[in-house]
C-alpha cells in the first residue's frame, strides 16, 4: 500500500529533530509527542521517513521501538510511522487523538499489519 508500511511490526531507531514541548519550525504549534526520522531511510517525498513516538512522557534525542501502525495520508505523500515502547498498544482512536495537533490538516486514517 505504501512505502512505510514495510516498517509495521518491526524495531526501528527514530531520530528526534522535535522533541515533546518543541515548536514546529514554521507553523508555531508546540508537539505534544516527541516527532522525528529514520536516519538514511528516504521516503517517496524525497525526505526520510517520518515517525510519531508514541508512550514515551520526556523529551528525547533518540529512541529505538516497535512500528505498530502508519499514519497513511490520503491527500499527501508523506506518511507517518507510529513508534511506541516494547510491549505498549493504542488503538487507532488513541494515535488518532495523540497525533491530531499535526494531522487535523491532511486526510489520514490509521494502517497496521492485518
Amino acid at each position: 500500500m505504501t512505502y512505510a508500511t514495510q516498517f509495521l511490526g518491526k524495531k526501528v531507531t527514530i531520530t528526534i529533530d522535535r522533541p515533546l514541548g518543541s515548536k514546529h519550525p514554521k507553523h508555531g504549534f508546540e508537539y505534544p509527542v516527541n516527532y522525528g526520522y529514520v536516519k538514511g531511510m528516504k521516503a517517496p517525498d524525497g525526505e526520510e521517513v517520518d515517525a510519531y513516538v508514541l508512550g514515551v512522557d520526556k523529551s528525547l534525542k533518540i529512541f529505538t521501538g516497535k512500528c505498530i501502525a502508519v499514519i497513511h495520508r490520503t491527500d499527501d505523500d508523506d506518511d507517518k510511522l507510529i513508534v511506541v515502547p516494547e510491549g505498549k498498544d493504542f488503538s487507532d482512536d488513541e494515535i488518532i487523538k495523540q497525533v491530531d495537533f499535526q494531522e487535523k490538516w491532511f486526510k489520514s486514517e490509521v494502517v497496521r499489519n492485518k
